[in-house]
């Protein structure tokens, strides 16, 4: 087997994931490319090889149980995975998602990406990990899933974001668990707050994709004695 590293970007096809498998790409990881679309996973590998990353795409639906073991079954060697993928919940003006008019269909759909999607993903690339002689998971967080910090009035958070922000505070505590549950394991993994960043997603109001990658890719490849069950932004660890 070639000592090359392997990694999966899970919404790898275009934004923050796409830099994030460029960036690992760029350090001699082989990239695999997981998006819901086939066409558009495919058209961000064809960016990536013009650019000398050895990478391939994998069709990877979070949502589905039937997708991501297809997904895994496609895959011969994981060293990193990097939850990325996720979605906002967002249908109105500002990015307020009032607690008092929720849509519990929305609320559902939220969840579904950005938390059971990472167990579904995780759990069914364990195996692939557990092979690895340094195998990292990286779940992508964002600073409204501190609850340290949306409890303070004094901390300017952005606005209520009722169905997306819890979201990401489960997503945090779950990190938690896996950590705990995988002490004295080779497997590290960390939650990575990459800020605002100017994709589709905020509307391209933010950072460039490619420099909120940096905390992500850190964590990718942190050395063995790195740190495990964390939070994580460009400045250090960052509170629950």
């Amino acid at each position: 087997m070639s000592d090359t590293k392997t990694a999966l970007v899970t919404g790898a096809n275009k934004g923050l994931g796409y830099e994030i498998a460029a960036g690992l790409g760029a350090r001699g990881y082989r990239v695999v490319v997981g998006a819901r679309d086939r066409a558009r996973g495919e058209a961000a590998v064809a960016k990536l090889l013009a650019a000398g990353v050895d990478a391939f795409a994998v069709p990877l639906d979070v949502t589905s149980d039937r997708s991501v073991a297809e997904a895994a079954a496609l895959i011969d060697r994981l060293d990193v995975l990097v939850n990325n993928a996720g979605i906002s919940g967002e249908t109105g003006p500002g990015w307020v998602q009032d607690p008092t008019m929720l849509d519990l269909d929305v609320v559902r759909a939220v969840v579904d990406t950005n938390v059971y999607g990472v167990i579904r993903v995780t759990n069914a690339m364990l195996p692939l990990l557990r092979r690895s002689a340094s195998p990292r998971i990286v779940n992508i967080s964002s600073s409204v899933g501190s609850l340290t910090w949306q409890s303070d009035p004094t901390i300017d958070v952005g606005p209520i974001m009722a169905a997306y922000s819890p979201t990401k505070s489960f997503l945090n505590a779950i990190t938690v668990h896996y950590a705990r549950q995988f002490a004295g394991t080779k497997i590290l993994i960390n939650a990575a707050c990459p800020g605002l960043v100017a994709t589709d997603f905020t509307g391209f109001h933010g950072r460039p994709p490619q420099e909120a990658a940096a905390t992500p890719i850190r964590l990718a490849t942190l050395p063995d004695n790195g740190p495990t069950g964390r939070f994580f932004n460009d400045t250090g660890p960052i509170p629950w």
